[in-house]
């Protein structure tokens, strides 16, 4: 496993507690390493900040607080202003959110409490902003962090020291605690 866990003590500075659990089925750890790649790749056609917040807004619908703190962190990493990431929880209401940036948190929100609630209309509006390629990044985006939400709610996994900082430094203030994913 040690090119799997290369990536990620080159993008995250340490290999998630998530991904250490996984290793106990190599391919299925290998397989995740993969998806994640494509998914994170710095060619993407969307901004990497913004799947951060993605992400984010899809675990916090997911009540997913190891991922919630995973996500701040790296939306923070890449650019994102520590302001906008705390105004996502009112993004329908802010105005530091863009009309494609709404769009795509909707999509979040909508999708990660179920497939089936997803509608027509908000994939017109999503396609007023976003090409197909980005929609299905975005996509992809919210599909892993449901495969998160529940593989760390199922597991417990016990958050590490950086993700558990930035949720207490940013997210505590707004409910956030790590609970079962304590230390």
């Amino acid at each position: 496993m040690k090119e799997e866990f290369d990536s990620f003590f080159k993008t995250l500075g340490f290999v998630p507690n998530s991904v250490l659990t996984m290793q106990r089925k190599p391919a299925l750890a290998k397989a995740f390493v993969q998806i994640q790649r494509a998914i994170w790749a710095p060619d993407s056609k969307v901004d990497r900040g913004l799947k951060r917040l993605v992400a984010h807004v899809a675990s916090r619908a997911a009540a997913d607080p190891y991922s919630m703190a995973h996500t701040a962190s790296g939306a923070l990493h890449f650019g994102i202003p520590a302001e906008k990431l705390l105004a996502a929880k009112d993004f329908r209401t802010s105005s530091l959110f863009t009309p494609a940036e709404k769009s795509a948190l909707e999509l979040a929100v909508v999708a990660a409490k179920g497939g089936e609630a997803v509608t027509d209309s908000m994939f017109v509006e999503l396609r007023k902003h976003w090409s197909e390629e980005q929609i299905v990044e975005l996509v992809g985006v919210i599909a892993i962090a449901g495969f998160l939400s529940r593989w760390n709610g199922i597991m417990a996994t016990r958050i590490e020291d950086e993700p558990n900082e930035v949720g207490e430094k940013y997210l505590a203030s707004q409910g956030w605690s790590a609970g079962a994913h304590r230390r």
